[in-house]
């Protein structure tokens, strides 16, 4: 059971950043664009978590996990802080 939430984590993650990112095709807001790009990096991660507690168990890949969720938070408040920038 664990392992269908995993996936299905990784899913969504995918889904979102492919919805996000084709917003920002659409109408070139670039709060999308951020958004999209850390919801790539969160499914990176969620991939990774697939990859270490289910297909390398004996293996402990937490560090490396938690670098891409560090990168997706980093360009999330990246993105935030410019566009609020910009904005004035």
């Amino acid at each position: 059971m664990a392992a269908a939430v995993y996936v299905l984590c990784a899913l969504t993650s995918l889904v979102c950043a492919v919805l996000l990112l084709r917003g920002y095709g659409q109408r070139r807001v670039r709060l999308l664009l951020w958004s999209g790009v850390g919801f790539v990096w969160f499914a990176l991660a969620n991939a990774m978590l697939v990859v270490d507690l289910l297909i390398l168990p004996e293996n402990d890949l937490q560090l490396w996990r938690d670098l891409p969720t560090l990168a997706g938070v980093m360009v999330l408040v990246y993105g935030l802080v410019w566009d609020a920038y910009d904005s004035r």
